[in-house]
């Protein structure tokens, strides 16, 4: 992949990333656990990076909708209790987590389409390539200041859900 400052292909990055490690955690092969871990990790940076830093500069553009920028807080937060629930499951691979993970992937999965569709989409035709760009160098400055955090604990998660 090339290296991009853009924000909008750095959350796309992220986003194909994550259905990646939806993949491992499904394989009966894989290291589930170890896909978890990183999962974990890297949803919660990425959403905490999105709203710290993403989501309020483009607020500030008329051609891009406040309020979808608003639901998609609102679908991080579904998303980080279905990764609680996640990591609270004490069997990796049995039935429960099974179940777990397939609500965590359509939480996801929902949220990340509906994303790129709206928020993404309207980023792109009205945001300045220099501008995007400086979102994500600051998108990637907050991500990974949360990635060294560990982040993805689930007390970390769960401190998060609690508020």
């Amino acid at each position: 992949m090339a290296e991009t400052q853009d924000v909008v292909e750095l959350i796309l990055q992220d986003h194909r990333r994550m259905e990646e490690l939806f993949r491992r955690m499904r394989s009966v092969e894989a290291d589930r656990a170890a896909a978890l871990r990183e999962f974990a990790d890297l949803l919660v940076a990425h959403a905490l990076a999105e709203e710290t830093k993403v989501y309020p500069a483009l607020k500030r553009y008329k051609n891009i909708d406040d309020e979808e920028v608003e639901h998609g807080e609102h679908e991080h937060d579904e998303g980080n209790k279905a990764l609680l629930e996640l990591l609270e499951v004490q069997e990796i691979g049995s039935e429960e987590w099974d179940s777990k993970l397939e609500a965590l992937v359509e939480a996801v999965t929902h949220h990340a389409d509906e994303e790129e569709r709206t928020i993404l989409n309207q980023a792109r035709e009205n945001v300045a390539m220099r501008r995007r760009e400086e979102l994500g160098a600051a998108f990637l400055e907050e991500r990974e200041h949360h990635l060294k955090s560990d982040c993805g604990s689930v007390d970390h998660v769960r401190r998060i859900v609690e508020g």
